[in-house]
């Protein structure tokens, strides 16, 4: 394994990735601790620590998702999610919307058109959010106690804890630039560095956040037995222990899970010789849609609780609804936050699957190419069967996201772990960066083959 991760700087044009690939990522946690000027940053900090605990699992799930740090106010306190959302809307009104639907179909030129609307509809969102963040946390009244003050006094309308309208404009445009230069980090990193830029970073915020998520648990242990029904004991710590290497050895067991279909390629004679009539397979992923079902489930489930909350915050039988809806979708242990969040990540599983593989295309291609699957007539035969075996495999692997997805609730409710702690070692934090890791891993092995070079997966 040492000879080669050798290998990796030994090649000028793999080792030139690598390294624009770090120093970019270092770029970002850099920018993630620069704060907001115009607000109090001990003040955010007491608040945070003063959180109820729905919100503070709110906010550390968001993060993990997101790259985001909506408990400090930082330059990129927003992080990529806008982004993310964006990408959201766009694939899926490329489904029910007609222009840009042929946009896809017009190739490179499609794509880039979808891209630059893709990253106007960032900076409408970063807006967006940007404002919200600013004027309903910040110089609202969060705690309902009307003390909460978290803006700096040297920017301030009189002391009234509100900024003046061109410190808000100010602070707005500086939240919306860093979510955007994130953006263009991403993009950089797929152009001239290696592995996907967004999902990178995600990862970046992941494991930069385990140390302290990590320290957190071991300062609450006992080390001794104290039974599970009392504080972090011995038993407590073990069992987080075996789920963490049981997560991790089923994230990499699903990533590698494949569903191999045999093909056949037709004879065909030139001259003197004969070519094709081999047997070879056509791997299918079992979970082809990676984890972005889970990146997109989470995204979107950041919206009604902010929208129920506003519309509950009157009297009446309405507000009260919308006020017990905003808190149910809140609170990321409730069960209607979970069946939900299920439901979505099957939905996404199967419809960025439907995005990614298209089984009439990969018939048409094979009957093209002189191949077959034995037993299915070339052409639509084929494709139903296709359609058939990715239908079936997708509700495998969705079930495995859903089932990684609800692992932190369940740790967190059975074994009372702080949220934050299981969030990042029994569930989808981890899930995430085992999964990132191991597509980085197969894209620089990709690169050693290409050397004639013996791959890191071997």
């Amino acid at each position: 394994m040492l000879e080669k991760l050798r290998l990796i700087f030994t090649i000028p044009e793999l080792r030139n990735k690598v390294l624009f690939t770090l120093a970019l990522l270092a770029v970002y946690r850099i920018g993630w601790q620069i704060p907001l000027p115009m607000i109090d940053q001990e003040a955010v900090s007491e608040f945070a620590k003063n959180m109820s605990g729905d919100l503070t699992k709110f906010l550390a799930k968001v993060s993990v998702f997101s790259g985001s740090q909506l408990n400090q106010a930082t330059i990129f306190g927003l992080g990529i999610m806008p982004y993310i959302s964006a990408s959201i809307i766009l694939q899926l009104m490329g489904t029910v919307y007609k222009p840009l639907e042929e946009l896809k179909k017009e190739g490179e030129a499609g794509r880039k058109k979808i891209n630059e609307y893709t990253r106007y509809l960032t900076v409408v969102l970063c807006l967006i959010q940007s404002a919200g963040y600013l004027w309903f946390v910040i110089m609202a009244d969060p705690t309902g106690t009307g003390a909460q003050n978290m803006t700096n006094e040297a920017f301030e309308v009189a002391n009234t804890g509100r900024l003046t309208i061109g410190w808000q404009f100010t602070a707005i445009l500086i939240m919306t630039s860093g979510s955007v230069f994130l953006m263009w980090l991403g993009e950089q990193i797929d152009e001239y560095g290696i592995g996907n830029g967004i999902s990178l970073l995600i990862m970046a915020g992941i494991v930069a956040m385990m140390p302290s998520a990590l320290m957190s648990l071991l300062n609450n242990a006992t080390f001794e037995l104290n039974g599970f029904n009392s504080g972090i004991g011995l038993e407590k710590i073990i069992m987080l222990v075996m789920m963490f290497v049981g997560v991790v050895v089923g994230v990499v067991f699903v990533t590698l899970g494949q569903r191999r279909i045999p093909t056949q390629s037709a004879k065909h004679v030139r001259g003197r010789r004969v070519y094709g009539g081999t047997r070879q397979y056509m791997p299918l992923r079992v979970n082809q849609a990676g984890v972005m079902p889970i990146i997109f489930a989470q995204s979107l489930l950041m919206i009604p609780p902010f929208i129920f909350s506003y519309f509950g915050g009157g009297e009446g039988f309405f507000s009260g609804i919308m006020g017990g809806l905003g808190a149910l979708l809140g609170d990321p242990t409730s069960m209607v936050y979970n069946l939900v969040y299920i439901a979505m990540i099957y939905f996404f599983c199967y419809f960025w699957t439907a995005i990614t593989f298209n089984p009439k295309e990969i018939s048409d291609n094979m009957k093209d190419n002189g191949t077959f699957i034995p037993g299915y007539r070339p052409g639509r035969r084929t494709e139903d069967y296709l359609e058939k075996v990715i239908e079936r495999i997708t509700y495998v692997g969705a079930g495995f996201l859903a089932l990684i997805a609800v692992v932190p609730t369940i740790i967190s409710e059975l074994l009372g772990v702080d949220y934050m702690v299981a969030s990042f070692y029994g569930g989808t934090g981890l899930l995430i960066a085992v999964s990132v890791a191991f597509d980085l891993v197969q894209k620089i092995d990709s690169h050693l083959v290409m050397r004639n070079h013996a791959g890191l997966l071997e």
